[in-house]
């Protein structure tokens, strides 16, 4: 019962309820962004959702706009070089994540699930696969997300995505809301770059 309804009706309350409560901050931010650099503040990107259909992520603009498409930024030579200065700011506050409210609010998306992966990431989504982690609503954060983010390798993160659909509840829900709260508030989990051997879905590259 939680699942199939009153966990849509809560993503529909929070998401609505929080589009507005922030909308001072989300203008704000997107005046920084339209100012800081070049380019549009939102960016838009193909995602895998629930059952592997895909639909596009919102997220606020936090790279240039030459950055090169669908690449993860781990595999950059040098990520810090495309950053602008707004976008080290959100990036690490998690920040540019806000506008993907609007994907909970539209049902492509939930509060809390396995963060949507890249369209190309064929090893992420093939481990999903194997706990079930495709057939559920991706979400703003999640049980990886409280528990290494972005320091995570892929299988590691899969079977933890496999651990929340497997245990999905309103009280594991409670724990990972709250839980990113902690985290971003302490910066854990965030990697920018890299030698490429830490797969998991770090911050993406946009547009």
């Amino acid at each position: 019962m939680y699942q199939n309804f009153f966990k849509r009706l809560i993503d529909f309350i929070l998401s609505g309820i929080g589009l507005i409560v922030l909308s001072p901050i989300l203008l704000a931010l997107a005046i920084w962004i339209k100012i800081d650099s070049p380019g549009p503040v939102f960016f838009r990107q193909k995602r895998v959702g629930e059952n592997k259909e895909f639909f596009q992520i919102y997220k606020f603009r936090s790279m240039r706009t030459d950055t090169p498409s669908d690449m993860p930024t781990h595999l950059l030579n040098d990520p810090e070089a495309f950053i602008t200065k707004s976008g080290k700011f959100i990036r690490k506050t998690s920040l540019d994540e806000l506008p993907q409210l609007i994907n909970i609010v539209k049902g492509e998306m939930a509060v809390i699930g396995p963060r949507p992966a890249l369209w190309n990431q064929d090893d992420l989504i093939a481990e999903r696969d194997k706990y079930g982690a495709n057939d559920v609503k991706p979400g703003l954060t999640g049980w990886a997300q409280i528990n290494g983010r972005d320091e995570l390798e892929i299988p590691v993160k899969a079977r933890l995505d496999g651990e929340y659909v497997q245990n999905l509840t309103f009280g594991l829900d409670i724990k990972c809301f709250f839980g990113t709260i902690l985290s971003i508030i302490k910066s854990e989990g965030v990697v920018e770059g890299g030698t490429g051997t830490l797969n998991a879905e770090k911050k993406d590259v946009e547009e």
